[in-house]
């Protein structure tokens, strides 16, 4: 049985949820912010992916901090939905989920950097 992973987890269901709410922006016609959103949106799970997989402490490090930037960016865009006129969606539950994982980002990272 394979062992669970938090953050591979969380970011991989924060993707789907990115996807979800693309597909409903679209069909809004809303096409800058909602394309913006879905590549951070799926690019932090695509990083921690690719930091589990690295050949180094520096490299796993180098990869979480990039699915960090691309957290808050996921978030900056999500703000802005919240507060612009560009759509009524909903998006706190959104804004939620990429707190929580900005929060999980951010202490794997500290960790990391300490037993470096």
């Amino acid at each position: 049985m394979k062992k669970q992973n938090l953050i591979v987890d969380k970011s991989f269901e924060f993707s789907l949820l990115t996807i979800s709410l693309y597909k409903k922006l679209i069909a809004e016609k809303e096409f800058i912010i909602s394309k913006q959103l879905l590549r951070s949106g799926t690019s932090i799970g695509a990083n921690v992916s690719e930091a589990t997989a690295g050949i180094s402490k520096k490299d796993f490090i180098f990869k979480l901090t990039i699915s960090h930037k691309e957290a808050l960016e996921s978030q900056y865009w999500l703000k802005l939905l919240k507060h612009s006129d560009l759509t009524e969606i909903n998006v706190d539950t959104h804004l939620v989920e990429i707190e929580r994982l900005i929060k999980i980002l951010t202490s794997i990272i500290v960790t990391a950097r300490k037993n470096l």
